[in-house]
């Protein structure tokens, strides 16, 4: 989005912000990213074919697969927080634990599953832990 001085301006230079659906939206990601939905998933959890619901739009993401996916395509925080807010959720706040350990994980660009052993050491749930987990704004 880009800083404007005034409301008027704003709307007018974002307009186009969060047009297309989530899933297109993913879909143009992994496109530019060069990655295959197989891919994807093989990253995220080679047992969770519900990523496959999630980018053809039969499902809604919650905000940890959201942050699963962005952690698979290696997003830099900024593009993460973009997505998070693009999917109609908080962005990654430092002050959370679970959050902060994301950040790191970003960071360090570790994988989901260097990010889990971190995780799990911590006693915090598991990035991917739940393969079903859709619908739900909690971490």
């Amino acid at each position: 989005m880009k800083i404007t001085p005034d409301i008027s301006t704003f709307q007018n230079q974002n307009q186009n912000e969060f047009k297309i659906p989530l899933y297109q939206y993913l879909n143009k990601l992994l496109a530019e990213k060069h990655l295959s939905k197989s891919e994807l998933v093989e990253r995220i959890n080679p047992n969770d074919k519900h990523i496959y619901h999630i980018l053809s739009g039969l499902k809604n993401p919650s905000r940890k697969k959201i942050l699963a996916i962005a952690r698979a395509m290696e997003l830099n925080l900024d593009e993460t927080n973009y997505l998070l807010r693009y999917g109609g959720f908080a962005v990654l706040y430092v002050r959370d634990i679970w959050d902060s350990i994301i950040i790191h994980a970003i960071e360090k660009n570790l994988t989901i599953m260097e990010t889990n052993l971190i995780l799990d050491k911590l006693n915090q749930p598991l990035l991917n832990a739940n393969p079903k987990d859709s619908d739900e704004d909690k971490k």
